[in-house]
Order: C-alpha cells, then structure tokens, then sequence
C-alpha cells in the first residue's frame, strides 16, 4: 500500500460521515464505495458501506457487505448493521447470533453524554444493542428472552423510550416507581463533570468571560485536551485554558499563575497581547490606588514641554509565569522595575529610558513631576498616571486623523521610527507649536473625564458577582425532573397497554398543558377513550391532534375506525384523501381507505383496501384483523380465519384477533373453541365489556345461564352504561324467572334507549311475568309502533298473554 493510501482512506472517512451527518445518503454511498474499493479487507470499509445501504433502505445489499465482519462478530459496527438488516429481512436468529459473538466489544460500554452536535459515535454501545436484540428476539417470536433485553436495556439508559414500549408491547408485569431511574454509570459521569465543558475562575471575585460567546471555542472543544465528552480523563485547569500570544518568544513563556487578578481572565484562545495598555498589570494598579488619597488636578502642558509620556505605550505585562525558585531569582536579576521601559511607537525599548528608569538616584522624570509623582518610588502606576496614558492615546488618534485629513500638515509626532528602536530627534515646524499646543490641551481636557470614569467602572468590575455555573447537584436535579416526566408519561402509557382506562385517561388529562397538547399524548388519550367505547371524546382528541399536525401518519387508522363507529362518511371521506395525498404508501391510509368502503357496504373494496396495507407492512396487526371482520360480512370464514391467525401470529397481544377468531368459530357453530378464544381476548383485555358479553353469549347458547349471567354482571361493573350487556342480563332473568330483577334492568334501558322496540318487546314479556297484563298489553303497543316490521312476533306475544304454561326459554 503506497503512502498516499492511509491519507486518502481517512479523508473519505471524513467525506462519509460529513455527507450521512447531512443526510445526502446517495454521495455518503457514493463514496463508501470508493473507499470499499481502496481497502476491501478492511472491517471499517464495509462498515460504511453497509451503513449507507441501511439507511438508503437497501437491506439485502447491507447484508451482504456487512455479513464478513459482522456475522462472525469480529466488527461491532458491521455486527450492529447485519443486525439491523436481519430485523428488516426477517432473519432473526442470523441477528441475534452476531450481536452475541460481538458482545466483548459492546458490553458495558456506555456512551452517555458522548453525543452531541460536535460529536458522533457511529458504533453502539450496551443499551442499543440490547434494545436491538429485543426486537430482533420479539420478530422471533420468543418474548421472554426480548423481555429480558428491553429490561437491561432501560436499567443501563433509561432515556430509551423503545425499551419500555417494548416491554408494554410483549406484556411485561412493570413496577414503575422503580423504573425511570438514572442508572449508576450515568449518575457518575454527572457527578464527574466528565462530558460538560469546565468553565475555568481565577478566584472567587473574577468575571470569566463565557466559553460560548468566546471566539474559536468550537474549535476549542474538537481538541483532545479539551474534548468534554472523554470518559475517565483528569485535566487540569493549565492544561486547559493555554494562553497562546501571538508575539512567538512570549507565548513560550507565558504560564498560569496560581492567583490571576480580576482583570486577568483567561479565554479559550487567550487574550490579546497587543493592546497599549496590559491587562496583566492594571488590576495590582487599581488595587494600590484604592488605597490612596485623590491625585492632584492636572495642570496643563507647556508648548514646549515634551510629549514623550504621550508617545510610548506600555510594554504588555507576562501573564502568570510559574518558575522555580532558581529560575525566579534570575528573572528578579535581569528585570528591571516595573514600568520602567521606554518603547518607541515601533514597539522597541530605549535602551536610554531603561538605563534612567532602573537608577534610584536618577531625579525624576518630567512628566512625572507635572502629575505629582515624582516623589513616590512605588513601581505601580496611580490613577492619574493611567488618565494621561488614556488621554494620549486619544491625542495620537485625534493627530493621526487630521494629519491624513489635512493638505499641508506635517504629523504630529516628531519622533522618528529606526530598525534599532533608537530615537532620531526631528527638527519641530514653527508654525505647528501653537496648534500642537492648542490641541494637546483640549485633548487632555476631554480625555480625563472620560477616562476617569473608565478606571472607577473598573474598579467596581471586580467586585461583581460570577454567573452560576451548573455544578453536579443541578445537574441531577434536571435529570431527575426529565426522568419525573418521563415516568408521567411511562404510567399513561403502561396503563393504556393494560386497559386501565379510567387511570390512563386522568394521568395524561392531568400532565402540564406543554405536555398535554402534544400530537403524541392526544393520540394516546384518543386511543383511551375509543378502547372505552367513548367515541366522541376520542374523535375530539384526534382532531385536536390534527390541528397541532395536519400532516401526522401514525395512529390515523385507529381515527378511521372511531369514524367508522360514529358512521360519519363524509368526514372519513375527508381523512381518506388527505392520507392519501399525505403518504399514498402508508399502511395506515389504506386502513382508512377500507374503513370508508366498509361504512358504505362494499365489503370487496375494503378487503382489497386491507389487502394493500398487509403488502405494504406484513408486520401490522391492525389491518390483517379489519380484513377479517369484513371477511365475516361476506360470510367467508375459513377466510375470516386466515386473517385473524395472521393478525395474532404478527402480534401476540392483539386482543381483536383472538375475537375474530371466537366470533368466525361462533358464527360455525363452534361454541367450545368460540369461548375458548372469546377467553383468550378477555385475558389480554379484561376490561372490555364486549368481549364478556360474547362470552355470556355463547354461554347462554350452551344452556349454562347461570355463568352467562355472572359474565353479564361483571360487564355491567366494567361499563355500567353497557345498553347490550344490561340486555342480556335482563333476558337471562326473566329466563331463570327473575322478573322483579330484570324489571329493573328494564327501566334502566328504556330510560337510555326509549325508542329500541326490542326493549319494549322485553318489557312487555317481564310485565306478564309478574302479572300485570295491562302494563304488558301498552308495552307490546309501544313496541309494535316503533317497529311495524315486527308485527307477526308481536301480535303473537300480545294474544298470547292470557296463556299461562307459555314457555319461557323460547329466544327472542
């Protein structure tokens, strides 16, 4: 392999992952497949690829590329791809095979808090793998081992919603005040900050500057000595926060001292070392003139006083230098005082000022004398001394801009810039000492107001208070309340999958209304309501749903069947052809298309409608069991049946299908396997009313009135609004010749249903039960009129109340 192999492999890995960051799968495939050309021995290569075809929805070819690497588990990312693909493919022992041989790569590892907007990690760690491996343990049919995968999977990350709806789905017996509980990895990687960028103080009393607002701190954050997401790392707040100074010799030096001042705030690039003025000495500055008297006013200048104080600014201070002691006594050596260089404006020092300035008996300097200074030996600069350094900066700026501006006018400064720094005095212009004059006065006296305030807002700077910075306890405390929220939402959703409607119901009604009025929990809570039997309500929910997202897919065929129930044709008309115009392939569209041929009688066209959704998602319960209902319409049965076992076999908790199973076997005549199934339907859903009352049904008919009415009795509990489940309770009274009991039952259907002539009808039999012949006579009456189509039944019954030995166990 040449040398420029490596280079070019690792810039298609860079080019790979920037084009699947982007979603732009066909060039990220693209490329792949020139890297699988470059190096295809390599388990990485095939990686990509494989993970490419994955997300294009390729699955054969991702099987096929991942297959060397990953099946015999010697490559997690391939295992982990092969894996995906065997789930979409069907083949899922191949799957679970290959996640365990690759299991010493994958278990225990954790990658909380390592995901983020500036970092990936494209490979799984434990959690995923297990919820991987439950679905892939669920498609196989075997729950108990996918229950014990969803169940490692949330103990190690809990935040994995798939987990927890997969142990709903295979029907888990869950203690959720145990569950949503941060697991003890993640709870210390917050407690040791791994994974949080650090924020760096000098003490108590500093304002740092915040990371995000400091320029290149994204770039900071790339690099490994600053990654926050390294597990296990200790760095240290030097090797953290490196002050580079763009001046070369000095950022070799430069260090962090272990107490910085106020002003000496480090960045994540460092500050700038090229200011006039030095940040590293003004705080001690400020500190020692806090202490002393006002300084005197300042006097005016002369015309031919020199402007050298003017002119040179101030050699930049070193930041925070740590040496030895050694090393220390020798720098003491070699510097001079404090302030006492003199630069020239190219930046250079006057070996002359230095000489002056490192002389105690040296008289003081002029310009020290025209601000009261020349009698203090205090290294450190006054406030005053700051003003005039301030002030002059300002009057170089001010000559600068009028000698650009001007026509004739020689610059203001008369000092020469040679390669060796020296000074090269220039003969001044006569006729500029007057405007000099004038100008450096006026300049002063604007300036020192200005710059006054300047230096009293930076004394008080210091003392402000730093900004919080998120520490270990805040932390939890956040978690903790998103876990808290989790868990609200885990006890609706539990309760839901285990028909406890009426606790299902009151926990999402009672979430915050940011949470409640979200897509996701409406269309749970419609859910509830329809396996309530509360259609209006339910189709409430949903339209509200559809008013946050017009264009929502899921949950739409359980919408259609609510539609269907409250036979509202144009409105499921309508949903038909949004769905359609929305995703024409979903399968939950042509769920809704059958609905709406179903609620206009044409059986075929729902079948075929059902048909085309099975094709679309072999793997969707709902469908195959609609088909089967309207297979029974057609009174085709052994059809019917196919579809229900389809229904069950996709989905084993499925209580429609066992129903349509009981429901074909009852229309067959099959009593005992009608029950058995009608049993198997009410186990997985026992607080459906219906399905007792099915199972009262077909008791009734094998003449065993006494369970049948125990069924019915239990379904009115459930649901005492239940008109059907009252109905029949009252009819196997009166055959077991309980006429005061059913009478009233009777009362209480003729109250919800007074226009049924099937509840005057019964009405009229329980009146001659108990004697009453003229209340029986006016019940028939009723009965007859509401349902001239009876009349033969009815008038058989009327002439027939005089008859005594009548035999009550006649049906209805």
């Amino acid at each position: 392999m040449s040398p420029t192999t490596g280079i070019v492999a690792s810039q298609l890995h860079q080019l790979i992952y920037y084009h699947l960051d982007n979603n732009m799968l066909d060039a990220a495939n693209f490329l792949a497949g020139r890297l699988h050309a470059l190096e295809p021995r390599n388990a990485d290569s095939s990686h990509l690829l494989a993970l490419t075809y994955l997300r294009l929805r390729r699955f054969k070819a991702a099987y096929d590329f991942s297959q060397k690497f990953g099946a015999s588990g010697r490559h997690l990312g391939c295992a982990y791809t092969f894996a995906q693909a065997c789930l979409e493919l069907g083949r899922y022992t191949e799957g679970c095979a290959a996640l365990e041989k690759a299991k010493g790569f994958w278990a225990g590892k954790m990658n909380w808090k390592k995901h983020s907007e500036t970092s990936r990690r494209h490979v799984p760690d434990a959690p995923a793998v297990y919820t991987l491996m439950a679905k892939l343990w669920q498609g196989h049919g075997d729950l108990r081992k996918a229950a014990d995968c969803y169940v490692e999977a949330h103990k190690a990350n809990p935040f994995i919603w798939d987990a927890f709806e997969g142990l709903c789905r295979v029907g888990a017996d869950l203690n959720l005040p145990n569950m949503f509980k941060a697991p003890v990895e993640v709870v210390g990687v917050s407690a040791g900050g791994v994974g949080v960028p650090e924020i760096y103080m000098d003490e108590v009393t500093s304002m740092p500057q915040p990371l995000a607002s400091q320029p290149d701190f994204n770039q900071q954050i790339l690099t490994p000595s600053a990654d926050p997401f390294g597990a296990g790392r200790s760095v240290s707040a030097a090797s953290q926060f490196v002050l580079p100074d763009p001046t070369g010799k000095i950022a070799l030096l430069n260090g962090l001292r272990p107490h910085s001042s106020d002003w000496d705030t480090p960045t994540a690039k460092g500050g700038s070392g090229e200011d006039d003025v030095a940040m590293g000495g003004v705080g001690l500055e400020i500190e020692d003139t806090m202490n002393e008297p006002p300084a005197a006013p300042n006097r005016r200048f002369k015309a031919d006083q020199p402007l050298d104080f003017l002119d040179k600014p101030r050699q930049p201070a070193l930041r925070g230098h740590m040496h030895s002691s050694s090393e220390a006594v020798a720098e003491d050596t070699l510097r001079p005082g404090v302030g006492g260089h003199k630069r020239t404006i190219s930046g250079q020092t006057s070996q002359a000022s230095s000489a002056a300035a490192s002389d105690p008996s040296a008289p003081p300097r002029r310009s020290n004398r025209l601000f009261g200074q020349g009698t203090t030996t205090k290294p450190t600069r006054s406030t005053a001394d700051t003003v005039s350094s301030l002030a002059g900066k300002v009057d170089r700026t001010m000559r600068a801009a009028k000698s650009a501006t001007g026509a004739k006018v020689r610059p203001a400064s008369t000092v020469g810039r040679v390669v060796s720094g020296n000074r090269k005095i220039m003969p001044p212009d006569p006729a500029d000492k007057e405007r000099e004059k004038r100008t450096t006065s006026r300049a002063t006296e604007r300036s020192a107001p200005m710059a006054l305030g300047v230096t009293a807002a930076a004394m008080q700077k210091p003392h402000a208070h730093p900004p919080p910075v998120p520490d270990a306890q805040v932390e939890q405390q956040a978690m903790a309340a998103l876990l808290d929220n989790f868990r609200h939402l885990a006890v609706g959703s539990y309760a839901t999958t285990r028909f406890d409607l009426p606790k299902a119901i009151q926990t999402f009604r009672s979430l915050p209304s940011a949470q409640r009025e979200t897509p996701w929990v409406l269309a749970q809570l419609g859910k509830a309501y329809y396996e309530a039997a509360d259609y209006r309500n339910a189709e409430d929910c949903f339209a509200r749903m559809l008013k946050i997202q017009p264009t929502r897919i899921q949950d739409m065929e359980v919408y259609s069947t609510v539609l269907w129930h409250l036979k509202k044709e144009s409105a499921l008309a309508f949903l038909c052809h949004t769905l359609r115009d929305q995703d024409y392939h979903a399968p939950q569209t042509w769920c809704a298309v059958g609905n709406a041929f179903s609620l206009a009688r044409e059986h075929d066209q729902a079948i075929s409608a059902f048909k085309r959704a099975t094709q679309l998602d072999d793997t969707f319960a709902y469908p195959w069991t609609l088909m089967g209902h309207e297979y029974i319409a057609n009174e085709e049965f052994d059809a019917a049946l196919t579809a229900f076992r389809r229904s069950v076999a996709v989905d084993r908790r499925c209580y429609g299908g066992w129903y349509g199973l009981g429901k074909s076997y009852e229309r067959m005549g099959k009593l005992e396997e009608a029950e058995r199934h009608y049993r198997i339907a009410a186990t997985i859903n026992p607080s459906n009313a219906t399905l007792l009352v099915c199972i009262g049904v077909v008791l009734e008919r094998l003449h065993n009135r006494k369970a049948a009415l125990a069924n019915y009795t239990k379904a009115l509990e459930i649901t005492p609004t239940s008109a059907l489940a009252r109905f029949k309770k009252a009819r196997v009274l009166m055959h077991m010749r309980y006429f005061q009991d059913a009478m009233m039952d009777l009362e209480v259907l003729r109250e919800q249903a007074p226009d049924e002539a099937n509840v005057w009808f019964l009405l009229g039999k329980c009146h001659k039960g108990l004697g009453e012949k003229s209340e029986a006579l006016r019940a028939l009456t009723t009965a007859l009129n509401l349902d001239p189509k009876a009349a033969p039944f009815i008038k058989e019954a009327m002439e027939a109340l005089d008859d005594d030995d009548e035999d009550e166990s006649e049906e209805d």
